[in-house]
């Protein structure tokens, strides 16, 4: 792993994270563009999540198609005969990450085996835009709840970049919820942001600087507890 220690001052990037419960599609993409301030930015899709699902690989291509980006995609199950770059060499060349849904729990065990999480710690200090839904949500925060695990939905602890937790897909899976709600008033989660589908936040730093959307009706929430009783703060978006 290259050592990050001699990488030029970056102590003036502000570090930016975008996210959505579902649906990080052309609208979504469109927005993370703007926040790189490049007129044509490099654009990644990292489908670890997905197992690097052709389908989302596609998905992503289509999604990008009228956009004015530089799209690429960064595989995570390789071999060194044809990845003749490093994680840091590719990742931290783009001016924006998208990371795919799918498995959290699998794609935070295969980043931490790659070194992967320490690539895309460097890429948020350096003002690289980072951000995607569901499994491309949940990675960013300390923990949340996730479908990773048979049976039911559990815990899941992750990057860590942003404090607190989060619950995405909100509105369209009936358990997200009552869980999310349950773990945060028994002392189990810590408070944090759950999104609907097609709903979304970005943050600079650790602060919420915009709620968006891109459907009528969906929304983002804060979820707290105090003294095991839990409240539940909706954050109205504004339509992108």
């Amino acid at each position: 792993m290259t050592d990050f220690t001699a990488s030029a001052d970056t102590s003036r990037a502000t570090r930016k994270i975008l996210i959505a419960g579902g649906g990080f599609r052309t609208k979504f993409i469109g927005y993370m563009a703007q926040l790189t301030g490049k007129t044509r930015p490099r654009v990644c899709f990292l489908p670890t999540a997905s197992a690097d699902s052709e389908q989302a690989i596609i998905g992503f291509y289509q999604s990008c198609a009228p956009l004015n980006v530089e799209p690429f995609v960064q595989r995570s199950f390789i071999e060194s005969l044809s990845q003749t770059q490093g994680w840091d060499e590719v990742l931290l060349s783009m001016d924006a990450i998208v990371v795919s849904g799918g498995n959290t729990l699998n794609q935070q065990a295969i980043w931490k085996a790659q070194g992967i999480d320490v690539v895309l710690r460097e890429a948020w200090n350096r003002g690289i835009v980072l951000g995607g839904a569901s499994a491309g949500s949940l990675c960013w925060f300390d923990e949340g709840t996730t479908d990773s695990r048979p049976k039911a939905l559990s815990i899941v602890k992750c990057l860590g970049f942003l404090k607190g937790s989060h619950s995405p897909h909100y509105d369209a899976e009936p358990g997200r919820r009552p869980l999310y709600h349950q773990l945060i008033g028994s002392g189990q989660m810590q408070a944090g942001y759950a999104c609907d589908n097609d709903a979304g936040l970005y943050f600079e730093e650790s602060a919420v600087k915009r709620v968006v959307a891109t459907r009528v009706g969906a929304k983002c929430y804060y979820v707290s507890a105090s003294g095991g009783t839990v409240t539940e703060k909706v954050l109205e978006p504004e339509q992108i």
